[in-house]
C-alpha cells in the first residue's frame, strides 16, 4: 500500500471561519455555547476565536470560510490505542460468548501472546498497512491526536519495528501521534517462568534504547493478575523516571491491586480502565492530577458488570477521560463517538462530561493539554464542524457517523460537509507577525 495522503495538498485553514454554533467544549469549561461564533486561522494555528460580531478589523480582509451553521467542538482525542498490531482475534471473541474468561483464554495461548506471534511475523510495512484502515475511520469522525502503544512485539526488534509505525502514521497522516512504550504488557513465551528476568530486560535494555531512538513518549504496565506484580510495575516506572519518561498505567481493570496509586506516587498522567479502583486510588490520583481514562469499548465487549466508580470520581474532581482501547482482543473499536455514547449509557456520564473525555480530558491523559482538545489563541488549529443542531446528538446517535468537516493541523483534512467545494477560498500571503 501506498501512504496515499499528503496534507500539505489539502486545502489550507487560514483566515477567518464564520456562521459557527460553537459548543461549550470549544471554548472551555463552563463556557457557554456561542450560536455565531469565528475563528481565525493563521498559518495554521488558531489567531482568534469569540463572536462574530466581535472580530477585530485586522481580520476582517482574510478569507473566509462560512461553517454554515455546523457545531464545532475540538478535535477529538483518542488516548489510549494499541492501533499497530498483526492479525485479528475473532475466535476468542466466539470463545467468550461460549462461557470462556477473559483469565481462561489468556492462560489458553490465546489473549495478548497470540497478537505478539501475529505481530513478530508481520513486517514493518504490513503492520503500516493493516493500520492505515484502522487510523483513517478514526480521522474521518474528527479524531486529530491519539495515543498509539506497543505491547505486541515483546522484544526490542519488534517493538521497536510497532513504534517506528506509530510514528509514521504520524507523519503521513498529519495526525499528533503520541507513542507509549507497553513492553510490560505480557509475558513473551521464550520468557515463561521468568518473568523477574524479562522486567530486567524491558528497563534495563528495550526501554533505554527506544528512548534514545526518540520513539517513546510515554511508559505503561500491565498491572494485574494476568500481568506484572505492583514490584515489577514499579521497577518499570523507576526505569522510566530515570529516563525522564511520563508513565501511565493499566489498573484495576480485573482486581484492585493498588496499581493506580503507585502510579499517582509515579506522577502518572492516568490510569486507565479502572474498574476497580478504591477510595484510596482515587485519592491519589486527585492529588497527583492523574488523569482516569473510562474504556467502554473493553467493559462493553468482555461483558464486564462491575462499573468504574463514576461518582467517587466526580465527587473527588478527578478528570475523566474516554477512549476506544481499540485492541484486537478486547475492544475492536474504531468509533470514539460510539464510545461517547457507551460512556453515558453504560457509565452514566453526563454529555458534557464525556465531550470534555474525548477533549480537553483526553488531551490532558496524554500530556497535551496546552496545545489540544480546546479552542484557544496560540494552539495548532485542530477543529471539528458537525451537521448537527445539539452537542447531545455528538452522544445519542448509535451508528450514525456525521458527515462532518474537520481543520487538522491547520488544513481542511475532511471536508465531509462539502465547505470548501461550496466555497473555493482565494490564495492569500500568510500573515504578518504583528497580525498572528
Amino acid at each position: 500500500m501506498t501512504d496515499g495522503f499528503n496534507l500539505a495538498a489539502m486545502p489550507s485553514a487560514d483566515g477567518v471561519w464564520h456562521h459557527l454554533h460553537l459548543a461549550p467544549e470549544a471554548l472551555g469549561a463552563g463556557t457557554p455555547a456561542l450560536p455565531d461564533g469565528a475563528i481565525v486561522v493563521a498559518q495554521g494555528a488558531i489567531a482568534w476565536v469569540g463572536a462574530h460580531t466581535d472580530l477585530p478589523d485586522a481580520y476582517r480582509p482574510l478569507p473566509s470560510h462560512d461553517g454554515q451553521g455546523a457545531l464545532v467542538t475540538p478535535g477529538l482525542v483518542d488516548c489510549h490505542t494499541h492501533l499497530v498490531y498483526g492479525g485479528q482475534r475473532a475466535n476468542e471473541f466466539a470463545m467468550r460468548l461460549a462461557g470462556a474468561s477473559y483469565e481462561e483464554v489468556a492462560r489458553a495461548g490465546g489473549g495478548i501472546v497470540s497478537s505478539v506471534k501475529a505481530t513478530r511475523q508481520a513486517s514493518e510495512e504490513a503492520l503500516f498497512d493493516a493500520a492505515v484502515p484502522r487510523l483513517q475511520a478514526l480521522l474521518a469522525e474528527g479524531v486529530c491526536a491519539i495515543e498509539i502503544k506497543s505491547g505486541y512485539g515483546l522484544s526490542l526488534a519488534h517493538e521497536r519495528k510497532q513504534l517506528r509505525v506509530a510514528r509514521r502514521l504520524g507523519e503521513v497522516f498529519g495526525v499528533t501521534v503520541r507513542t507509549t512504550f507497553l513492553g510490560a504488557h505480557a509475558l513473551p513465551p521464550e520468557y515463561a517462568g521468568r518473568s523477574d528476568d524479562y522486567i530486567r530486560l524491558v528497563c534495563e535494555e528495550m526501554m533505554p534504547a527506544l528512548a534514545a531512538e526518540g520513539l517513546v513518549d510515554a511508559v505503561d504496565v500491565f498491572c494485574e493478575t494476568i500481568g506484572f506484580t505492583l514490584a515489577q510495575t514499579e521497577q518499570v516506572f523507576q526505569a522510566a523516571q530515570a529516563l525522564g519518561l511520563p508513565v501511565k498505567l493499566h489498573a484495576e481493570q480485573l482486581s484492585d491491586m493498588g496499581g493506580s496509586a503507585l502510579a499517582a506516587r509515579f506522577g502518572a498522567l492516568s490510569c486507565d480502565h479502572i474498574e476497580h479502583l478504591s477510595a484510596e486510588g482515587i485519592a491519589a490520583m486527585r492529588q497527583a492530577g492523574t488523569v482516569a481514562v473510562l474504556l467502554p469499548g473493553a467493559y462493553f465487549t468482555l461483558r464486564d458488570t462491575h462499573l468504574p466508580p463514576i461518582a467517587d470520581l466526580r465527587a473527588a474532581g478527578v478528570p475523566m477521560a474516554v477512549s476506544t482501547d481499540h485492541n484486537p482482543g478486547t475492544s475492536p473499536a474504531l468509533s470514539l463517538l460510539l464510545m461517547v455514547n457507551m460512556a453515558c449509557t453504560l457509565f452514566r456520564l453526563t454529555v458534557p462530561e464525556a465531550l470534555a473525555g474525548v477533549t480537553r480530558h483526553a488531551a490532558q491523559a496524554l500530556g497535551l493539554q496546552a496545545t489540544h482538545g480546546r479552542i484557544s489563541a496560540g494552539c495548532p488549529a485542530n477543529f471539528v464542524l458537525w451537521p448537527l443542531g445539539d452537542v447531545a446528538e455528538l452522544a445519542y446517535w448509535l451508528g450514525q457517523r456525521p458527515a462532518c468537516s474537520v481543520v487538522r493541523q491547520g488544513r481542511l483534512a475532511v471536508d465531509g460537509m462539502g465547505l470548501h467545494r461550496m466555497s473555493p477560498l482565494p490564495e492569500h500571503p500568510p500573515l504578518s507577525p504583528h497580525q498572528a
